[in-house]
């Protein structure tokens, strides 16, 4: 599952919350951040054009050896480009893409991290603001963040999940 969208787009609170309700049915999936990969990975990160289709080709093969062992994953990724997401979908089996559907506007206003003003501020390539944002075309999953409840949005995935087969419907 890959939670794409601008900065402040809610993935990583949308994220969390659908970790949480596929735990509550017995399934525990890797939640790979790329805040968190990438302090791993890129500690001193430029943003250039290489180092990010580094990063992303190493979250992808991540992502790709977590599920080829039986554990599913949740990305919590903004990869602008689409190249990426295609790039993982083509090399992870069941895998669907969820847009995290949010102005850039709103995203700036929200902010939580300071990623517009630093960017405002000294320049930089923030996606949306100083580089292109390519939203998904065809995603299986569109949360619009006028929705504003994360556990709502979760329960909309798991939905989609039972729906493509992905997720077994709970018995009652």
């Amino acid at each position: 599952m890959w939670i794409t969208g601008l900065p402040a787009s809610g993935k990583s609170t949308i994220a969390h919350a659908l970790k949480k309700q596929l735990e509550a049915r017995g399934i525990d999936a890797a939640v790979l951040e790329s805040d968190e990969l990438r302090r791993i990975l890129t500690p001193h990160p430029t943003y250039d054009p290489e180092e990010r289709e580094r990063f992303y080709r190493a979250m992808i093969h991540t992502g790709r050896m977590l599920v080829k062992h039986g554990i599913p994953v949740i990305f919590d990724a903004t990869a602008n480009r689409r190249v990426w997401r295609e790039q993982a979908r083509r090399e992870i089996p069941r895998f669907i893409e969820i847009y995290a559907e949010c102005p850039l506007e709103v995203c700036m206003a929200r902010d939580p991290k300071g990623i517009y003003r630093r960017g405002r501020e000294s320049g930089g390539t923030v996606p949306g603001l100083h580089e292109p944002y390519e939203a998904p075309e065809n995603p299986e999953v569109v949360i619009p963040c006028e929705h504003g409840d994360p556990e709502e949005a979760a329960a909309h995935i798991i939905f989609r999940l039972i729906e493509a087969g992905f997720v077994p419907c709970e018995r009652g």
